[in-house]
C-alpha cells in the first residue's frame, strides 16, 4: 500500500488536471510541479511548489533541464525500507515523492502537424520518461499515473483505502513503461523516416544509407477497439492502428472510417473490408467489389458514376451464392437504385466515400447491417509495410499496391490482342491480384465472369472457377483470362483455352515458357507477359 503524501505532477494533457489536483490537496498531499502545469494548478487556486523550490536549481536551457536532479530522482527511485537508501535521503535532505503524474511532450502530435525536424525534436520529452521509468522501477513506493483515465482509480482507493493498493501500482508501472515504450517507438520511427528521405534526396556514401528494413523494428500502435472475439468464437481480438495515424486523423481532421449504422465490426468484418475496400479502389474509375473470406466473388467497374448501380448487378452474377453474406465496397457514391438491389440480398458490411439520404434510409430497415463512410479512400493505395505473422516472429515486406504499366508488358503470341481484350486484360490483371493464390480469373472488358481462388494447382483454380461458370450458366467463350503466376506446364494454357478464354494475361518466367506460348498459338490464343507476378498467400 502506497501511502501518498507527496506527489510531482508534469503533464502535456491537463484533462481533468484540476480536480484531480484539488482532490489530492484535499487529501493532504503536498503537489510540485513544472512549467505549464504549474500554473494550471496555481491558477485554480490550489496550493503548489515549483520544482525549483526543491532542487535549488532553476529551470534552464529553455525547459530543457529542470528534473534531471537527485532531488527529484533520488525521490522517486528510493526504497523507502532500505537504511542505506534512508540515510542517503536524509544526509541529502531528499524528501520521497509518493505520486508521479507525468505525460509527455505531444511529440506525435507535433510530428501530425507537418512541423519542420527542428520543432520535432524540441518536442522529444527527455525528462519526462527518466521520471516515468525511475517512479515505475519503484512502484513498490511510488504509483505511476501516465493517462487522466486513471484518476478515478486513484481517487478511489485513496477515498476507500486511504492508500493506493500494491496490485493497482504494478498495473500502472506497467502502462508506465508502455507508455514511454510506444513514445520512443514513435521517435525511432520519425528518424527513420527522415533519414530515409534525406538518403533518397541525397548523394550519400552507401554506408550512409539508411535501410528501409532495420536492424530493430520499432512499431508504435494504439488500440482502437476491443472486437467480441477473434476469427472464431473462442479467440479473444482486438483492433489496434498506428498512433501517428490516430494523431493525424485528430490533427488534420482526416474523419477516417466512420461507422453510419449497424452492430460493431467483427475480426472477420474488418478483414474482408479491407480486401473489399483495396480491390475497388485499384479497378478502373468506379469500381465494386464484393469480397468473401478475402476473396473477390464478384467484380465490377463502370465508367460514370450513375452507372455504379449497374456495375453492382455485374459483379454480383458473377457469383451470387457466394455474395450472400460478403462486404461490399463501392468507389462511388451510394444511390438510391444501388441500395435497393443490394438490400435484395443479405450483407454483412457497405463501405464507400458517401452515401445518399435514400440509400441510408433504405438500409437503416437493416438493423444489423454495417455501413462504413471512408473518408479520402485513395489514402489507403498510399505506399506502406505490411506484417504477417509467422509462429516465432513476423514478416515485414511491402504491401502489394504495384501494377506495372502495359508499356511493361510484351506479347509473346502470334496473335496481336484486339482492343477488346486490351480492355479486358487492363481490368483481369487489376483483379487477379486480389484474389487469394493460385488464382485464375475470367473476365470481360469491366467486370469478372469466373473466378478460381486459393488452390493448391493453377490448373485446379481454373477448373473451379469453369465449374463455376456452368454453373450460372456464364458463356466464357471470348473472355480474357488472367493468372496471378506464370504457368508451370502448358496443361493450364490449355483448359483456359478449352473454356473459350481468347487471350491471356500472366507474369511468365516459367522454363516452360515457350513451351506455353507455343500452345497459345496453336489454339490462336493471344497472350500478354506482366513480368511481374502477384501471390497472395
Amino acid at each position: 500500500m502506497i501511502k501518498v503524501k507527496r506527489a510531482l505532477i508534469s503533464v502535456s494533457d491537463k484533462s481533468g488536471l484540476t480536480d484531480f489536483a484539488g482532490f489530492l490537496h484535499n487529501h493532504g498531499v503536498e503537489i510540485i510541479s513544472t512549467g505549464g502545469t504549474l500554473k494550471a494548478i496555481s491558477d485554480a487556486g490550489i496550493p503548489v511548489k515549483a520544482v525549483d523550490q526543491v532542487t535549488g536549481f532553476p529551470e534552464m536551457m529553455d525547459g530543457r533541464l529542470k528534473t534531471l536532479h537527485p532531488k527529484v530522482h533520488g525521490g522517486l527511485l528510493a526504497l523507502r525500507n532500505n537504511p542505506s537508501h534512508a540515510s542517503a535521503m536524509k544526509e541529502h535532505g531528499i524528501e520521497g515523492i509518493d505520486l508521479l503524474v507525468v505525460n509527455l511532450y505531444p511529440f506525435a502530435a507535433t510530428v501530425a502537424s507537418g512541423k519542420d525536424f527542428e520543432t520535432c525534436i524540441e518536442n522529444i520529452d527527455i525528462g519526462g520518461p527518466a521520471m516515468i521509468r525511475a517512479g515505475a522501477k519503484n512502484h513498490g513506493f511510488c504509483a505511476v499515473v501516465c493517462d487522466p483515465s486513471e484518476y478515478g482509480t486513484v481517487q478511489t482507493e485513496i477515498n476507500s483505502l486511504g492508500a493506493i493498493s500494491a496490485e493497482t501500482a504494478r498495473r500502472l508501472a506497467g502502462a508506465a513503461y508502455a507508455h514511454t515504450g510506444a513514445y520512443d517507438a514513435l521517435i525511432a520511427d520519425y528518424f527513420h523516416k527522415t533519414l530515409l528521405a534525406q538518403g533518397q534526396k541525397e548523394d550519400r556514401q552507401d554506408h550512409n544509407m539508411v535501410s528501409e528494413y532495420p536492424e530493430t523494428l520499432t512499431l508504435s500502435f494504439r488500440k482502437q477497439s476491443d472486437l467480441r472475439y477473434g476469427e472464431n468464437p473462442h479467440q479473444k481480438a482486438a483492433f489496434y492502428r498506428p498512433a501517428l495515424a490516430l494523431e493525424k486523423e485528430k490533427q488534420q481532421g482526416i474523419a477516417g472510417t466512420e461507422q453510419l449504422q449497424g452492430k460493431e465490426l467483427s475480426f472477420n468484418n474488418l478483414l474482408d473490408t479491407s480486401s473489399a475496400l483495396m480491390c475497388s479502389l485499384s479497378l478502373p474509375e468506379f469500381g465494386v467489389a464484393i469480397v468473401k473470406h478475402l476473396n473477390p466473388c464478384g467484380v465490377a467497374s463502370a465508367a460514370s458514376e450513375d452507372q455504379i448501380t449497374e456495375a453492382f448487378l455485374r459483379a454480383r452474377a458473377c457469383d451470387p451464392i457466394s455474395a450472400f453474406g460478403g462486404v461490399i465496397s463501392v468507389n462511388g457514391k451510394v444511390s438510391k437504385s444501388l441500395a435497393e438491389k443490394i438490400a435484395e440480398q443479405f450483407a454483412e458490411v457497405i463501405v464507400a466515400p458517401d452515401f445518399s439520404d435514400e440509400a441510408k434510409e433504405i438500409f437503416s430497415a437493416k438493423k444489423n447491417l454495417r455501413l462504413l463512410r471512408v473518408d479520402q479512400p485513395e489514402r489507403f493505395l498510399e505506399a506502406q509495410k505490411e506484417i504477417r505473422q509467422v509462429h516465432d516472429g513476423i514478416l515485414l515486406q511491402d504491401m502489394d499496391i504495384s501494377y506495372n504499366d502495359m508499356e511493361q508488358w510484351k506479347v509473346v503470341s502470334k496473335r496481336q490482342p484486339d482492343s477488346r481484350e486490351w480492355q479486358a486484360m487492363k481490368f483481369a490483371w487489376r483483379l487477379v491480384k486480389h484474389v487469394k493464390s493460385n488464382a485464375i480469373v475470367f473476365t470481360g472488358p469491366s467486370e469478372s465472369l469466373a473466378i478460381g481462388a486459393g488452390q493448391m494447382s493453377r490448373v485446379d483454380a481454373a477448373e473451379i472457377a469453369m465449374s463455376k461458370a456452368k454453373k450460372l450458366e456464364i458463356d466464357l467463350h471470348g473472355s480474357v483470362a488472367a493468372s496471378d503466376a506464370f504457368f508451370p506446364f502448358r496443361d493450364g494454357l490449355d483448359i483456359l483455352a478449352q473454356a473459350g478464354a481468347s487471350a491471356v494475361i500472366q507474369p511468365g518466367g516459367s522454363v516452360r515458357d515457350e513451351e506455353v506460348i507455343a500452345a497459345a498459338d496453336e489454339q490462336g490464343v493471344a497472350m500478354v507477359f506482366t513480368g511481374m507476378r502477384h501471390f497472395r498467400h
